[in-house]
């Protein structure tokens, strides 16, 4: 089953964003990205926000929930994981995973030996909601291989244990 039929499945509240597709190539850097020189940070004043004002759905005052994804920030994040061959949007970075599930991408993607880039979503609270949105995946982390969503720890995981990611990874950086 392909991710983009499996995230379709998991998300049919999203049908434009996840039915449609992100172009592919480019070659970036593979070093560990500081949201401060990422593009699309400064698209963040202009993004239609709400506070819940009660208790969100994770039970959390205050939570931010965006009405609308700005042509900016989507075209900021487009051009970012078209640029890179294998991105990671993640709780910490790959020197320093912030939770379980970032640490073990970080260590699959290590075992593999392939680079890639990290954006630390804990630095921004507008970002990480926005990352939401655009993947149509309410969690952490993201991964883009070659342009493409791919999954979040669990989808990793069994393609790592099936040889699938293994072989997605090659034509990507072969591409």
């Amino acid at each position: 089953m392909s991710v983009l039929r499996f995230q379709k499945r998991l998300n049919p509240r999203c049908p434009e964003r996840c039915a449609s597709a992100r172009p592919t190539g480019g070659v970036g850097p593979s070093a560990t990205r500081r949201l401060a020189p990422l593009p699309f940070d400064r698209t963040w004043s202009t993004w239609s926000t709400r506070s819940t004002g009660g208790t969100g759905s994770a039970g959390v005052r205050g939570t931010v929930v965006a009405r609308a994804l700005p042509p900016e920030f989507k075209a900021s994040i487009d051009e970012f994981v078209t640029s890179n061959k294998i991105v990671v949007f993640m709780k910490g970075n790959k020197e320093m995973p912030q939770c379980g599930f970032s640490n073990t991408v970080v260590q699959i993607l290590n075992q593999l030996s392939v680079p890639f880039v990290t954006v630390d979503i804990l630095e921004n609270e507008m970002l990480r909601a926005g990352m939401k949105e655009y993947s149509c995946w309410p969690t952490f982390p993201q991964v883009y291989v070659d342009g493409e969503f791919y999954g979040g720890c669990d989808i990793m995981i069994e393609g790592f244990q099936n040889g699938e990611l293994a072989e997605t990874l090659e034509i990507a950086l072969n591409s």
